[in-house]
């Protein structure tokens, strides 16, 4: 495994994390003793970056990771999320669907303090507005209290969570903002794929000297070299928000990436060390919900590094769009 700082924050984390997402949400077949044992085997195989939400789960995967992992709370980076109203709301998440944000002084509090409770934590290393707009960004009352936070020694730094997914000209407004705005460390949506979130915010992020956290690095699992046209997903299954499009072009593009792959590299690991060419980025967060899975990412640093041709020809076909005119929706 290797080891990166998030910008100038002065927290290491291992530059393959590991999101909680896949283990304590109901859009994955995971029940919460296997997902106890993968996080368990992560740190043992060198990750000590954890990511989460207040939200997932309703405070499940914090309540998740302190399980795992509470032994090792010196050894480990821990990254949160708020802003979702999952104290006070009535409202039933529906699939994909969105709770009421509330970004009051009084709230943010109210859910770090819980967050710490369910963490069994002093402090939250990486706290990130969960999926903020602009009225967030530009909240003069909520980032005083998130210094507030900090200089209690309750978080460490900041970050901002963007989203949610098929939105990306607001979130690029939104991370670029909030880095010039707070030195906020922004966590995007960014892979071989879908490289327009990093193209603009990576260098804004260079110049402010902060840190990107990446998720969904393989495209939803496009990028792990499995799926064919006909692959079909459970009714569940995340993977059914994405329209029918997604899948038929990207596995066009995957077979265009075929010459990553090599013996002692799979191709789900080149689209990690893709990312990691990139200095602005601290921490990779690919889905993981096996141990395969897990095997196969953790590795991924220590692989062969991709070759200068290598490099070259994915940047041409990324230049061109893979030679592709967009399929529509």
């Amino acid at each position: 495994m290797q080891y990166r700082t998030l910008g100038q924050s002065g927290i290491t984390t291992s530059v393959i994390g590991f999101g909680l997402w896949t283990v304590s949400t109901d859009w994955w077949e995971s029940g919460p003793d296997a997902g106890i044992r993968l996080l368990q085997d992560a740190f043992a195989r060198g990750i000590t970056f954890f990511d989460t939400a207040d939200t997932y789960g309703n405070g499940r995967g914090e309540e998740m990771l302190a399980q795992a992992l509470g032994d090792h709370r010196d050894e480990i980076t821990i990254g949160t999320k708020f802003g979702y109203d999952i104290i006070n709301s009535a409202a039933k998440r529906d699939g994909h669907s969105e709770l009421p944000h509330d970004w009051s002084p009084q709230y943010v509090r109210a859910a770090c303090e819980a967050s710490l409770r369910r963490l069994n934590t002093d402090r939250i290393d990486y706290y990130q507005l969960h999926n903020p707009r602009m009225d967030a960004i530009t909240d003069d009352a909520l980032w005083a209290t998130l210094d507030d936070l900090r200089r209690e020694g309750k978080i460490r730094a900041v970050g901002v969570a963007l989203g949610p997914a098929l939105k990306p000209d607001r979130q690029i407004e939104e991370g670029i903002q909030a880095i010039v705005r707070h030195g906020a460390h922004p966590h995007i949506i960014c892979n071989l794929l879908e490289p327009v979130l990093g193209d603009a915010i990576f260098p804004v992020a260079r110049e402010h000297g902060v840190g990107c956290v990446i998720r969904v690095p393989h495209s939803s699992g496009l990028l792990e070299g499995h799926y064919t046209a006909e692959t079909t997903f459970p009714p569940n299954d995340h993977r059914n928000h994405r329209p029918r499009s997604w899948l038929i072009e990207g596995v066009q593009k995957v077979e265009q990436l075929r010459f990553l792959e090599r013996p002692d590299r799979t191709l789900g690991q080149a689209a990690l060390q893709w990312l990691l060419l990139e200095p602005a980025v601290t921490s990779i967060l690919p889905n993981i919900y096996n141990a395969e899975q897990l095997a196969e990412f953790a590795a991924a640093p220590d692989c062969p590094p991709l070759t200068a041709d290598e490099i070259a020809r994915v940047r041409e076909l990324l230049a061109g769009n893979f030679g592709m005119k967009p399929i529509e929706a």
